[in-house]
């Protein structure tokens, strides 16, 4: 979403500064923050009644003097966003090496979901008063090493599916958590910012999970899985040790004082710094404040068609594609041709289509972090339509053959395009849904009180999880006949491909 300036070295970082009258004060929080600095050429943030009102040159970040608090930011979104996806991939790149072949691999899938679905749709509401994300952080990266040692050291089937459990459990509250943390940082360019990089981060874990367990397969699942299991070690040092806190993007002359608290205490970590505005609101923050039920069912009925909806229905068409469908697009192996040296066999043609599934993902969900414009609002829908489109596409070519037999190649770059499309889609709609709520304005009801204001915006984004997950739940579910009445209907026109798989 950022673009950054022209690159110096950290130590001469300077941004242009504007007037402060340009932008228009968000709440009470923001009041410290009138002095800002702006970033040639790149988008607007700015809230007004409600939404968002966009401008070519008014997407601003506050000015941070000398150090890399900026590059700081995003690296470690970055790494939040890598490091709690790619255990989620590496399981699922491992999944025909973790059970025997008589295991459906369906099961795998299933615990791999299931648990982050659980955790992103009872945790919101479960929760109540001030979330601790140096204790949260911490259990999310211990959960996550032993869920990996009990699949490396034991080979039952159910030994290995808890451990399955007990990392998906980790990665979905670990999403949520660092889609929370985004909202601590009150500024819309800031959170912007780390919207945008964590969601790259999420993008580039399908890449780089699926290689590395292309290189670690042949040290076998004892050592393979065995060294992923220390990556999740990275997310408590970025955190502790890379992670600005908020108060760096406070403007060094403001009025307001501040009463900081010890970096070291582990219960409160970044929490007490999050509103770091004044002794006043660290001393109401120490109040036991806490959401109802009620607000925060007033909270999220507005979200369920204007954000879950549209997620929802990307990830169910998105991951029905992909694991019913895609399957099943085979075709005879090329003699010539480009592609004749990628496609060596049939069952090369399925791993094609997840690459070329992950790269545009990948992409698509950078596009905020490379300094494009986010989605318009009203747009946020286009993304679910246009899966709804390949899906009927790619069904109809896997059912019926929409080229001759004989032009198997423009059969394969149709498909090629349309799974490119479908990536695309996929990562626009996820990174711009919680983009928006990410900058959405609080609720006037309770913008006089910032520890229930950030609570409110903690909880929007936190629930709004459980629409990707339940959509790749479903899809699991709908794949499996949608995959076996494709190969009947392939097999009923005289194409037997997907029976020699």
């Amino acid at each position: 979403m950022i673009s950054t300036s022209t690159p110096e070295p950290c130590d001469n970082l300077e941004l242009q500064s504007i007037r402060s009258d340009s932008l228009p004060a968000r709440n009470t929080q923001a009041g410290a923050l009138s002095e800002m600095s702006v970033e040639p050429h790149s988008v607007a943030a700015l809230h007004s009644d409600g939404g968002l009102m966009e401008d070519e040159d008014s997407f601003v970040i506050p000015s941070t003097g000398k150090d890399c608090s900026l590059l700081k930011l995003g690296v470690s979104f970055f790494l939040f966003g890598l490091i709690n996806n790619v255990l989620y991939v590496i399981i699922l790149s491992a999944a025909l090496d973790l059970v025997p072949p008589s295991t459906p691999k369906g099961i795998i899938a299933f615990c791999n979901i299931t648990p982050s679905l659980l955790v992103k749709l009872g945790w919101p509401y479960l929760l109540k008063g001030r979330i601790r994300y140096a204790r949260r952080i911490v259990s999310c990266c211990v959960l996550s090493f032993v869920g990996m040692l009990v699949i490396a050291l034991h080979e039952s089937v159910f030994s290995r599916l808890f451990g399955i459990c007990l990392a998906s459990f980790s990665s979905g509250l670990g999403e949520m958590t660092f889609w929370q943390l985004s909202t601590t940082f009150n500024h819309p360019s800031v959170g912007g910012r780390c919207v945008g990089y964590f969601a790259s981060g999420t993008g580039a874990a399908g890449v780089v999970g699926a290689f590395m367990w292309w290189e670690l397969r042949g040290l076998g699942v004892r050592t393979g899985v065995g060294i992923s299991a220390i990556l999740p070690f990275i997310l408590p040092l970025t955190f502790f040790f890379l992670l600005p806190r908020p108060a760096a993007f406070l403007h060094p002359s403001s009025s307001a004082p501040y009463m900081p608290i010890p970096d070291d205490d582990l219960e409160t970590g970044l929490d007490d710094e999050s509103t770091p505005l004044s002794a006043e609101i660290s001393v109401e923050s120490k109040v036991s404040i806490g959401l109802s039920i009620a607000d925060k069912w007033r909270l999220v009925k507005p979200m369920l068609l204007k954000y879950m909806l549209p997620l929802f229905c990307v990830y169910t068409f998105e991951y029905t594609i992909n694991q019913g469908v895609a399957p099943t697009l085979l075709y005879p192996v090329p003699s010539h041709g480009l592609i004749s040296k990628i496609i060596h066999s049939i069952r090369d043609y399925y791993p094609l289509w997840q690459l070329v599934y992950q790269i545009t993902v990948f992409l698509s969900r950078s596009t905020l972090s490379l300094g494009l414009k986010p989605l318009p609002a009203r747009f946020l829908p286009a993304p679910a339509i246009i899966q709804f489109v390949i899906l009927v596409i790619l069904v109809s070519e896997s059912a019926f053959g929409l080229l001759p037999e004989s032009r198997a190649e423009g059969s394969i770059f149709l498909v090629f395009l349309l799974i490119s499309i479908e990536g695309i889609c996929g990562g626009l709609a996820y990174v711009n849904v919680f983009y928006r709520v990410n900058q959405e304005q609080p609720d006037p009801s309770s913008a006089h009180d910032p520890e229930l204001t950030k609570q409110e915006r903690e909880f929007k984004i936190g629930s709004i999880g459980f629409a990707d997950s339940s959509g790749i739940l479903l899809a699991s579910i709908l794949a499996v006949p949608t995959e076996v009445g494709l190969c009947r209907a392939q097999v009923a026109r005289g194409k037997y491909l997907c029976q020699g798989l």
